[in-house]
């Protein structure tokens, strides 16, 4: 019996990645953007920085591209999507390129993906089944893997239908209903719910230990200081520039996917940590956002929303709007406060290519770096500094110049402002957080605080 892939025990192979394919042989693609004018205009801009984009996620797992078009749509056909002169020729152009998968740079549902397989002769996978293989070859971490495995199981278990087609299904068993397909069908589902039912549980564990760890956080606790943007932004090159990490950066669409986090120290002398985090992309396929929600709830838990924006990008302004759109979809699920978007600072990153960081004008609300050069990272540092001091307390303490435990407990956790020792005691004037104020006070009770 044919149908999904056994294993020599006679399981079935769940999910076979094109990563996985083009270990073997260097596959041919060919990547086409159906573009609707009556939902996108007559913006040709924004169609070929669409399809740039598509030809950046295919390229990044070893894809060959050997062509790329847009494809004008009057109508989405139900069948196919495309239309049916348009798939004729599309299916020449195949013959022609000797091409292997074509991407379509759109969400298929399982009858069109099969109907464009049959008509071009070779595999089909639409934007979130390309997605969802980068996530897989580039997941690293035990949670980045149960995430990815999650939604890739998620996404295949309503295609399986299309695995089976060679099956009879309206003949012979109970009832005249049930074919030979049917039961294989239901068994494979079946076996898929169970994977995906252990994978939420393993998550779920994975999900309460990282609860531990920002627990733990707040009762050290530093300042979390999150970065979130558009894939290929450059956080992970900004990451490693101001931790002096060595965090996988590339000039790749997802180069990062698994969250990593740093301490720095800030120019006032006070440590925070700072979180790298996955990149987001337009149209992030809905498997992707709940299944990465443990990455994302980095963000939610952050004092600090550093926003890098790739400013030479020419579709920057669009990119802008997707990050601020899932931040606001976080938002409307709960899980993200719903004044979020007062912990934001944006970065405008690659200044570089437009002739550096002077040459954009200044506001309060944006700061302009190169991560590769270095230009505009010592403003960047100083502005987090004033994010994190505003709102905090000034407070003077006197302390018996012993207290040593007292006097270090204030250096690391505030900012010492002025010292002053005299013969057996000193007075320090500090700005702390209100929480960590309330926390030196109870654990070192014997201290007296003296209005500054």
């Amino acid at each position: 019996m044919q149908g999904l892939p056994r294993q020599p025990t006679g399981k079935p192979v769940l999910a076979t990645s094109l990563s996985e394919q083009k270990k073997v042989v260097a596959t041919r693609a060919a990547v086409i953007l159906p573009w609707e004018r009556a939902a996108h205009g007559q913006d040709v801009r924004a169609a070929e920085a669409r399809l740039e984009e598509a030809v950046g996620l295919t390229a990044s797992i070893g894809l060959i591209v050997v062509r790329k078009a847009v494809v004008l749509l009057r109508m989405r056909r139900s069948s196919t999507l495309l239309g049916k002169g348009q798939v004729d020729a599309l299916a020449a152009a195949v013959k022609a390129d000797r091409v292997d998968v074509v991407v379509v740079d759109s969400r298929l549902t399982p009858a069109q993906q099969r109907n464009l397989e049959t008509e071009l002769g070779c595999k089909v996978i639409d934007r979130t089944g390309l997605i969802l293989d980068i996530f897989g070859a580039r997941a690293a971490t035990r949670e980045g893997t149960l995430q990815v495995e999650l939604a890739h199981l998620e996404y295949q278990r309503s295609r399986l239908v299309r695995l089976w087609t060679h099956l009879e299904r309206q003949r012979g068993g109970f009832g005249f209903l049930g074919g030979p397909g049917e039961t294989q069908i239901e068994a494979d589902r079946r076996m898929i719910s169970e994977r995906i039912v252990r994978l939420k549980k393993d998550l779920e564990q994975v999900r309460r230990t990282r609860g531990l760890h920002r627990q733990a956080r707040r009762r050290v606790p530093f300042p979390v200081v999150a970065l979130v943007g558009y894939t290929n932004a450059g956080k992970s090159t900004l990451f490693n520039a101001l931790t002096g990490a060595t965090v996988y950066a590339q000039d790749q669409l997802f180069a990062t996917l698994d969250p990593t986090m740093r301490a720095i120290t800030l120019p006032s002398g006070r440590q925070v940590i700072l979180s790298d985090t996955v990149g987001f992309i337009s149209e992030l396929p809905t498997e992707l956002i709940a299944a990465f929600r443990a990455t994302l709830e980095e963000v939610a838990e952050a004092d600090i929303i550093l926003h890098v924006r790739d400013v030479a990008h020419p579709d920057s302004a669009a990119q802008k709007k997707d990050v601020l759109g899932v931040l606001q979809g976080m938002a409307r699920d709960n899980m993200l406060e719903q004044d979020w978007s007062g912990r934001v600072v944006e970065v405008l990153n690659k200044v570089d290519l437009l002739g550096g960081a002077d040459t954009l004008p200044r506001t309060d609300d944006t700061v302009a770096i190169s991560a590769i050069t270095g230009d505009g990272l010592g403003n960047l540092l100083a502005r987090i500094d004033e994010r994190i001091t505003t709102g905090m307390e000034m407070v003077r303490y006197r302390l018996a110049l012993s207290d040593g435990a007292a006097s270090a407990w204030l250096y690391q956790h505030g900012e010492v402002l002025h010292r002053a020792d005299q013969e057996e005691q000193t007075d320090i004037t500090v700005r702390l957080a209100a929480e960590d104020r309330a926390r030196f006070e109870r654990q070192f009770t014997h201290v007296t605080a003296i209005l500054a």
